[in-house]
């Protein structure tokens, strides 16, 4: 089963990271990653931009309403996610577990996905 990692953390923190406290960081993570990888359960991953680069587009409104800037105001925002194919929930968990190691002071939520491609969906559960 595929499941997206969402990572959370505060960005404030993140992003003043020196380029050496950054490089560290994803060093660690690159242990995780090439574990993952060399197990055929690494899918994409990637680091957003700022939330100060995002635009919200509310479809609520007619027309819809665009809004600068991140949809919610937390204390945590959504900094990038990973997709990883899964045994099942407790094999999410444990590998959440090992990136909140490397990456220490954020969160992962984790949630089943399907993949939707051209013709048909990969992946999940109806």
């Amino acid at each position: 089963m595929l499941y997206a990692f969402l990572c959370y953390h505060a960005e404030d923190v993140v992003f003043s990271w020196s380029q050496e406290e950054d490089d560290a960081v994803m060093a660690k993570l690159d242990v995780v990653h090439q574990k993952l990888a060399k197990a055929g359960k690494m899918g994409p991953a990637l680091r957003l931009l700022p939330t100060t680069a995002a635009t919200t587009v509310r479809k609520s409104e007619d027309p819809p309403l665009i809004i600068d800037g991140p949809f919610a105001e937390t204390k945590e925002q959504l900094l990038g996610f990973y997709v990883l194919d899964c045994e099942d929930l407790d094999e999410a968990l444990s590998i959440a577990r090992e990136l909140g190691k490397a990456n220490p002071g954020g969160a992962y939520e984790i949630r089943p996905v399907r993949l939707f491609l051209p013709g048909g969906a990969v992946g999940g559960s109806e």
